[in-house]
Parts: C-alpha cells; sequence; structure tokens
C-alpha cells in the first residue's frame, strides 16, 4: 500500500474553485488526478464537479475536461477513447469519466452499461454523495433508506442501488469501492485502476456538508464513520477475485464495528429516521459482511 510520502506534490486542480466548504468530493477529484497524473483527459456530466470546474471559458484543473450531458458520460468516454485509439495515443492517456450518483445510478447507467458493455478502455468513477445535490437534494437511486431530500421530505423508502455489484454484473476486470476519508486508499485503487486494461469502474462514497446537514468541519469523520460501522466496506473485485481492503478487514468481526446510530445521529437528513429503520440498518450490515465473509472463504 501507498505511503504519505508516495503520493507526488503536484497539485493538478488550481486553487479557489467553487466547491462547498468540507466538499469530499473535491479531495476525491485531487487524489485521483495525483493518482493518474497529467496525461489525463476527464468528461464529467452535469454535476457538482461541473461547479467545481468553474465557468465557461475557465478551468480550475491541469488536465483536459470535456462537459457532456447528463446521460452521456459513458459515450462521451467511449468517444474520446475511440479518437485516441484513431491517433494512436490510447496507450499514453488516461481517459477517466467523472460522474456523481444521478449521472451514474440514473440517468447515466445506459450509457455506463453500454461503454463497458463494448470493453472500452476507461475508468468510470461515481463519486457518490447520495442526491442530486446540485439542484437542489432530490432523491437519487443511491439515496439510503430514511434519509430526508427535497422530495422524500419524510425520508426515503427503500434501499439504495449496489452500483458496485451492478457492474461487476457485467464481468469487467476491475471494480472498487472506496471514500474520501481514506485518501490513500483511494490512490492505490487509481494506481490499480490505471494499470488495469479494459473498463474500470470505482464507486466512492462522497459526504456532503449541505445535502447531509453536518458541520463541514466534520466531513472526515463522517466518511470514517461509515467504514466504522460497517455501513460502506471498502473492496476490490480483480478479474473476479475479491479483495477486502486493508481498511476494512477488522470489520469482519462484528464486535469491532461502531454502532450504526453514531453514523445516522450526526446528519440532519436522518432526523426522522425509526427505530424499525435504525433495526433494518443493523440487519442490512450484517447481511452485507456475511457475504463478504463467504466471499473471502471460497477462495
Amino acid at each position: 500500500m501507498v505511503k504519505l510520502m508516495d503520493i507526488p506534490e503536484e497539485e493538478y486542480i488550481y486553487p479557489g474553485t467553487r466547491a462547498c466548504a468540507g466538499c469530499s468530493m473535491a479531495l476525491i477529484y485531487r487524489i485521483a488526478l495525483k493518482a493518474l497524473g497529467p496525461k489525463t483527459i476527464i468528461t464529467v456530466p452535469a454535476s457538482c464537479l461541473t461547479v467545481l470546474h468553474g465557468m465557461q471559458g475557465f478551468c480550475t484543473t491541469k488536465v483536459s475536461v470535456l462537459h457532456t450531458p447528463f446521460a452521456t458520460t459513458g459515450a462521451s468516454a467511449s468517444g474520446i477513447v475511440a479518437s485516441l485509439e484513431d491517433k494512436g495515443l490510447a496507450d499514453d492517456v488516461n481517459v477517466v469519466a467523472f460522474a456523481g450518483d444521478g449521472g451514474t445510478v440514473d440517468i447515466g447507467i445506459q450509457s455506463l452499461s453500454g461503454a463497458v458493455e463494448r470493453g472500452t478502455n476507461f475508468i468510470f468513477v461515481c463519486y457518490d454523495n447520495e442526491a442530486y445535490m446540485n439542484t437542489g437534494v432530490q432523491r437519487s437511486g443511491s439515496t439510503p433508506p430514511g434519509a430526508f431530500s427535497t422530495t422524500t421530505p419524510n425520508g426515503k423508502v427503500g434501499y439504495k442501488k449496489n452500483m458496485a455489484k451492478i457492474m461487476e454484473a457485467h464481468g469487467i476486470p476491475y471494480v472498487a469501492t472506496a471514500i474520501s476519508s481514506y485518501p490513500l486508499d483511494i490512490y492505490d485503487k487509481f494506481k490499480n485502476a490505471q494499470n488495469t486494461y479494459g473498463p474500470k469502474y470505482l464507486h466512492i462514497l462522497a459526504p456532503c456538508p449541505p445535502g447531509w446537514g453536518y458541520n463541514p468541519k466534520d466531513s472526515i469523520e463522517i466518511g470514517r464513520l461509515a467504514v466504522q460501522t460497517g455501513f460502506w466496506p471498502l473492496y476490490e473485485v480483480i478479474n473476479g477475485k475479491f479483495i477486502l481492503s486493508k481498511d476494512s478487514k477488522r470489520f469482519l468481526d462484528p464486535t469491532k464495528r461502531k454502532p450504526i446510530e453514531e453514523y445516522l445521529k450526526i446528519q440532519k437528513r436522518f432526523r426522522t429516521v425509526s427505530d424499525s429503520q435504525i433495526e433494518n440498518y443493523r440487519q442490512y450490515i450484517s447481511d452485507q459482511w456475511e457475504s463478504i465473509k463467504e466471499r473471502i472463504e471460497k477462495k
């Protein structure tokens, strides 16, 4: 695993972006670009990341960025890869689609699935802040149960889509989960994706201060709690082989996990969550880790 001193000092995002205070998406993006380096082309749908990039005529990154309509990120990436292949440059340039959960699990899922089915050699990243944050905190297919949004004022009913499993079912060579609070893990996984040929998918949970309802200074702590409670396991699936990440391994032991209430209670979006929903969370976490244990034991 990479050490802190191994991460390049060069920054690929200029200071003074329009990201919110405490924005974990900006941290994810910063670490990703350090891992990928300057020979990278990013394609982005409508999302918080378009806000970070700035108004037309400006861009806050040192790498090339193409903004594309909400539903077309996967197709956009496919077009970029095809163009690079035609020019004989595909082996030298990283093509990365960076989309929020709305542009991944909902509006963008068809073009993503199509690009993956075609075997496009690119990285697709979902930074998952669990709602349409850029347009007013409407629920998405990735919003967790019981969470407030402007379209679920009494809390969402139903679970969030497990997009990592959906992408794994496509049979692609690399799938990983990550979270903004563990930047070394993020760096490692982007390097692994970069060194894998074919479609790669990373699903990264991205706590959002205004959308989740917490103090911006707590972004890192909330992300850690997502992992420590067992709600968000960190793992990779490389050519079908499941690998539990270092920062999640100790939580195979349920006695090492923190109560899920510690994660929920510091987010205002869960202020109406019921006791039965909390019990459902406990069961969901337990079932999820039993499935992980079974996958590990099958090696």
